[in-house]
């Protein structure tokens, strides 16, 4: 009966298809903002700039790193990379398919898309299209993407989820 009933389970419980939708989501919105920028405002060139508000502006940086331009590398790191980002991708979304906790469910979808958003960037160009740039502010030197937010949002709130299930599990085994 057990392998009958394995047998029948669907793939993806709807909250795991929901992470996937989320990624789905990030996806889009992460390409068609680069595609704007690149043929949409003619920004290509590293260092090409249109400016929005005094804090905030749009600026071309080609990013070869990982998220904010860490761990720079070309040629077979390049390659790397792209395995990771996509191997990563994979393994993330084949975890969260039976998963049915909202807080995991949105923090895997964001990074999942993310990952493949700039996954995509790496295969395609070379480099990781970066262009929002909050330099203006005084304190935060780095360009970045939509890709690159859903991924340090994702990831906090995964933290944020274990931090909640560490403590829960701690208050049960204290009481």
């Amino acid at each position: 009966m057990d392998k009958l009933k394995a047998h029948f389970t669907p793939l993806y419980s709807p909250e795991g298809l929901k992470a996937l939708g989320l990624a789905l989501l990030v996806l889009i919105a992460d390409q068609a903002t680069k595609l704007g920028v690149l043929y949409g405002l003619n920004l290509r060139e590293i260092g090409q700039q249109v400016n929005i508000l005094p804090f905030f502006s749009l600026t071309m940086v080609h990013n070869q790193g990982i998220s904010f331009g860490l761990l720079t590398s070309d040629g077979l790191g390049r390659w790397l990379l792209v395995l990771f980002q996509f191997g990563m991708a994979f393994g993330i979304a084949n975890y969260v398919r039976t998963k049915t906790n909202p807080w995991l469910i949105v923090s895997l979808g964001l990074i999942i898309g993310g990952a493949i958003g700039n996954g995509i960037d790496r295969l395609r160009l070379g480099y990781v299209v970066d262009f929002l740039d909050f330099g203006g502010t005084g304190f935060f030197p780095w360009v970045f993407n939509i890709a690159d937010s859903a991924i340090c949002i994702g990831v906090a709130l995964l933290v944020w989820y274990f931090v909640r299930a560490d403590m829960a599990e701690k208050g049960k085994t204290a009481g």
